[in-house]
């Protein structure tokens, strides 16, 4: 007696659909993703033919932008918030940070004065302005 064997087909796994969906989430995580520093934070510096300061190693950067905002590091804070911030800066770098004000060129002047006697009262005594460099 004979059998009658049925040859099966190789199983094989169409990869078309899996790379489609691979490019699409690409495609997707790429759009949805910010690639910008500092998206919030719009300051338009005066210009200054001075040069740079150079970095130190703790540098405390605040950028203060039109109607008055205040930013620590990219964190949006009040004056007294930006003291503490300070005096804690002032203790674990014995007062050698350096702070750079970054204020946008339409700020009130007075609110620059009082950042700058924020730093100095906690201790931080090296203060720097930040400016862009003027086209020649």
């Amino acid at each position: 007696m004979r059998f009658q064997t049925h040859k099966t087909d190789d199983v094989q796994l169409d990869m078309t659909p899996l790379i489609d969906v691979v490019f699409l989430l690409l495609i997707f995580f790429m759009l949805s993703t910010s690639l910008s520093v500092n998206p919030g934070i719009k300051i338009d510096l005066p210009k200054a033919s001075a040069e740079q300061v150079k970095k130190k190693k703790t540098t405390l950067r605040v950028a203060i932008a039109t109607g008055g905002r205040i930013f620590l590091e990219g964190k949006k804070l009040n004056l007294e918030q930006l003291r503490d911030k300070f005096a804690a800066a002032s203790k674990k770098s014995g007062g050698d940070a350096l702070v750079v004000i970054e204020a946008d060129k339409k700020v009130y002047h007075g609110l620059v004065v009082k950042v700058m006697d924020a730093a100095k009262t906690s201790g931080l005594n090296k203060l720097a302005i930040a400016t862009q460099p003027e086209e020649k």
